[in-house]
C-alpha cells in the first residue's frame, strides 16, 4: 500500500468534547480497598501517579526492550518504550474524547511485569516454572500492583482502581469466552493463577473486552514497538536503510522522503521514517476507531465492553501494512545473529539465578529469604517467590548476582 503524504499539521489537534463511551473517573468502580477521594485528582490521576512512583517502574530504566544495555545508552529501555507508549496513548484517548488520563496509566503499568533482559528472560522463567504455573508478564504486572509492591501501610499493592485493574489485564482482549470457557490466548495453559485468584476477589469481568482507554493502550503499544524496534534497528545496524524496501509500506514513506530531501543524511532520514510511521498509524486508528464505534452504534461503555469485538484499531490496510513491519523485524533484527547470541547469555544467566536461589534461598535478600521460609512447606510457593525477585531484577543487577555466585558471567556482547 502507499502511505499517505504526511502533513506536519496533526487533523486531530482540536481536542473534542467528552464522548458518551469513555470512561467516567467520577462513576469509577473504586478500589478494592476504600480510600478518601483526593480533592486534587481524580482516580485516575492518582492510578497514574502511583505507577509513577513504584518501585517497578522505575526498574524499568535499567530493564532491556531488545538490546541489553552493554549494546549503548542511546538505544531503548522498558522505560523509554513505556514513556513513547504512554505518549501515543494520550494521543489517541484525546482525539477520541475518552479519558487520557487512564490511557496513560495503563500504558504506564502494561510493561511492570517484564523480566530482565526482554523477552528471553520471560521465556527462561515461563519454562523454568512450568511445574509450578509457569510465568507470564501480564499475571505478573497484576501481582505486582496488588501484592509485591510493598509502599503503603494500609495495603500490599498499588490498590489501583478497578478500571486500571482490568484494562491492565484485559488490554489485549477478554481472557474467558462467554461460556465460561478459558480465550484463545490461555486456551493451551489454563488462566494464571495471579488472574483467577485476584478476579475471585475483586470481579474483572474476564468475558467482557476492556475500555476504549484499555485498547487504546494496546493499540498504542504496537505503534510504538514497531516503530522504535525499526528505528533501533536501524541506528544499531541490524538493518541497512535499503532493505526497508522489502516492505511496500516502508517503501514508498522511504520513497516521499528520498523526493522531498535529496541526499539527506542518514540519522535525519531515519527519524524521519520513524515519525511519518507513527503519525500515519495514529491517523489511521483515530479515522477506523469513529468508523467502528459509529456502525456498531456504541453509546456508553457499558456497550463497547459488550461488543463482540475490539472497537479501537486499524483500517484493513494499515492493519495489513502493521502486520507487515513486525514479520520484517522478526525475520531481520529478532532473529539476527548478534541478538541470538546475546540472548542465549542472558537465558544463562537467568537459569543459573534461579537455580541457586531455589535451593538456596537465604542468598536472596533478607525480606526474600524470609518469604521463601514463609513457603518452605510448599515447593510451588518457594518456586514463585524466587521467580518474583528474579523477575524485579534489571538486567544488570541480575549480572551482578550472577557475578556475585558464579565463576563465571557471560558478558552479553
Amino acid at each position: 500500500m502507499r502511505a499517505r503524504h504526511f502533513s506536519p499539521a496533526f487533523a486531530f489537534a482540536v481536542v473534542p468534547p467528552r464522548s458518551p463511551y469513555a470512561t467516567d473517573a467520577a462513576r469509577s468502580r473504586g478500589r478494592l480497598i476504600e480510600e478518601p477521594h483526593s480533592p486534587s485528582r481524580s482516580v485516575f490521576q492518582r492510578d497514574r501517579d502511583r505507577i509513577i512512583h513504584c518501585t517497578a517502574f522505575r526498574r524499568l530504566a535499567h530493564k532491556t526492550q531488545v538490546f541489553v544495555p552493554h549494546e549503548g545508552d542511546h538505544f531503548r529501555t522498558r522505560l523509554t518504550h513505556t514513556l513513547e507508549v504512554g505518549q501515543i496513548a494520550r494521543t489517541l484517548a484525546r482525539a477520541l474524547g475518552l479519558d487520557d488520563d487512564l490511557a496513560e496509566a495503563l500504558a504506564l503499568a502494561h510493561d511492570l511485569g517484564h523480566t530482565p533482559f526482554g523477552h528471553t528472560g520471560e521465556d527462561v522463567l515461563d519454562e523454568l516454572m512450568a511445574p509450578y504455573g509457569g510465568f507470564d508478564h501480564n499475571a505478573q504486572a497484576l501481582r505486582i500492583v496488588t501484592k509485591l509492591e510493598r509502599r503503603y501501610a494500609a495495603f500490599d499493592g498499588l490498590n489501583l482502581t478497578w478500571e486500571t485493574l482490568e484494562g491492565l489485564v484485559k488490554h489485549n482482549g477478554p481472557l474467558l469466552q462467554a461460556d465460561g470457557g478459558v480465550g484463545a490466548r490461555y486456551a493451551k495453559r489454563g488462566l494464571p493463577a495471579a488472574i483467577l485468584e485476584y478476579n475471585a476477589v475483586h470481579n474483572l469481568e474476564l468475558a467482557h473486552f476492556a475500555s476504549a482507554e484499555a485498547q487504546a493502550a494496546a493499540l498504542a503499544d504496537g505503534i510504538a514497538y514497531n516503530a522504535h524496534d525499526l528505528d533501533d534497528a536501524l541506528r544499531a545496524g541490524l538493518i541497512d536503510f535499503a532493505q526497508i524496501g522489502k516492505v511496500d509500506f516502508l517503501r514508498d514513506i522511504g520513497g516521499e522522503i528520498a523526493a522531498l530531501y535529496p541526499g539527506l543524511e542518514l540519522v535525519r532520514a531515519i527519524h524521519e521514517l520513524v515519525r511519518r510511521l507513527i503519525t500515519f498509524f495514529i491517523e489511521d486508528a483515530i479515522a477506523e476507531s469513529r468508523r467502528r464505534i459509529e456502525a456498531a452504534g456504541v453509546a456508553s461503555v457499558a456497550d463497547l465492553r459488550a461488543h463482540g469485538a475490539p472497537l479501537i484499531g486499524f483500517a484493513g490496510a494499515a492493519a495489513s501494512a502493521d502486520t507487515a513491519i513486525r514479520g520484517f523485524l522478526l525475520t531481520n533484527m529478532y532473529r539476527h545473529q548478534r541478538l541470538v547470541r546475546i540472548r542465549d547469555q542472558a537465558g544463562l544467566i537467568v537459569r543459573d539465578l534461579f537455580s541457586r536461589f531455589f535451593i538456596g534461598p537465604d542468598l536472596m535478600p533478607a525480606e526474600w529469604a524470609e518469604a521463601a521460609a514463609r513457603a518452605a512447606t510448599s515447593e510451588a510457593r518457594r518456586a514463585r517467590v524466587v521467580c518474583d525477585y528474579i523477575a524485579g531484577m534489571t538486567d544488570r543487577y541480575a549480572a551482578a548476582e550472577h557475578r556475585r555466585l558464579f565463576d563465571e558471567t557471560p558478558e552479553l556482547q
